[in-house]
């Protein structure tokens, strides 16, 4: 009997061992990210929307909200950091302790409304960050140099914020680089030339709802852009830049600023879809190649100074009176006939 009582605390010892010892090892998230992350959310001042991150579970378990580690490689690397709708207790910056998740390939931070401040240096530290998102957020200050210095950057996102300033020259060095989306902050100052020597894989410019001024620069016609949206800015000069025959633009949406340039001179590419011009100096005609667009869906050249008949065929006249009303002497259906 002794023995057998005696067994007894190595019997505990040996089932304390197997119901709580291979959990440790089965665990697949790295130490140094769970605990990263921890901090992050620490940082943020414990949002209740972060409940399921905490220190008695694996941060490469689903359950962890946003968090998406590399099982596909079988690394178990934190590579998707995906957070939105945080209801944050207290405004909170974007914590620098983000930049102790290396392998990150994704960061996104959306309809944050008390996430506040610059965006932190510290994100330099993503060697590996492809795609940037920060959206729907009160940050603010502007959009920094050394985001040149994450050369792995495929696009970024940070619309609807309150950044100011002009935009960084340097992005333009970025040898992958794909797209800017900027919308509905208050960007100022001048498009810089630079950005005519982004590479040929960069397709789309999208900051609308700013206070960018100046001149378009003639180097963006360098650029075979899918999607160009500068409306509602103050920007003037030639935006012919962005048309052409041989490019593959989709949209080019230009309106409420003070471009003035000749529209029956330039070249279409033939699969546009939206022209949005409304509300500037756009002078001349309207080319008779608009009516070969098959996919043309949108069409609004009203308060301009264009004239002449408006081309017959087409979808043109599917467009109502208000697509092309306001202008100098612009006539033909569906407005009223030009006189003879």
């Amino acid at each position: 009997m002794a023995t057998k009582h005696s067994a007894t605390p190595f019997l505990m010892l040996l089932l304390t061992i197997t119901c709580f010892f291979p959990l440790s090892l089965s665990e697949k998230c790295k130490p140094r990210e769970k605990t990263a992350l921890l901090q992050f959310k620490k940082e943020l001042g414990n949002p209740t929307e972060l409940s399921s991150w905490n220190t008695t579970t694996d941060c490469c378990d689903p359950a962890w909200e946003g968090v998406t580690c590399d099982a596909y490689n079988q690394t178990y690397r934190v590579i998707i950091l995906d957070l939105y709708n945080l209801n944050l207790p207290n405004p909170h910056p974007i914590p620098a302790s983000v930049a102790n998740l290396p392998h990150l390939n994704i960061l996104s931070l959306r309809n944050i409304p008390n996430l506040i401040g610059p965006i932190p240096p510290a994100i330099t530290k993503l060697t590996e960050l492809n795609y940037l998102t920060v959206s729907h957020t009160s940050i603010f200050s502007h959009i920094p140099d050394f985001l040149s210095q994450i050369t792995t950057l495929v696009t970024f996102d940070f619309s609807y914020n309150n950044l100011t300033g002009p935009l960084p020259p340097s992005i333009s060095t970025l040898p992958n680089f794909v797209g800017i989306t900027a919308n509905d902050n208050k960007l100022s100052g001048a498009i810089p030339y630079s950005y005519g020597s982004f590479s040929n894989l960069f397709t789309s410019l999208t900051l609308n709802h700013n206070q960018l001024s100046g001149k378009i620069p003639a180097s963006l016609s360098k650029l075979n852009l899918a999607f160009v949206d500068l409306s509602m800015n103050m920007l003037e000069g030639d935006a012919s830049v962005f048309f052409g025959s041989e490019k593959n633009t989709q949209k080019i949406i230009l309106a409420r600023n003070s471009l003035a340039f000749d529209l029956g001179k330039v070249g279409l590419s033939s699969n546009l879809n939206t022209i949005d011009l409304r509300n500037n100096r756009v002078y001349g005609t309207l080319p008779q190649e608009l009516t070969g667009l098959k996919f043309l869906k949108k069409l609004n050249v009203s308060y301009n100074s264009l004239c002449g008949q408006i081309p017959q065929g087409g979808n043109l006249q599917r467009f109502d009176v208000y697509s092309y009303a306001h202008n100098k002497c612009l006539c033909g259906s569906p407005l009223p006939a030009c006189k003879t």
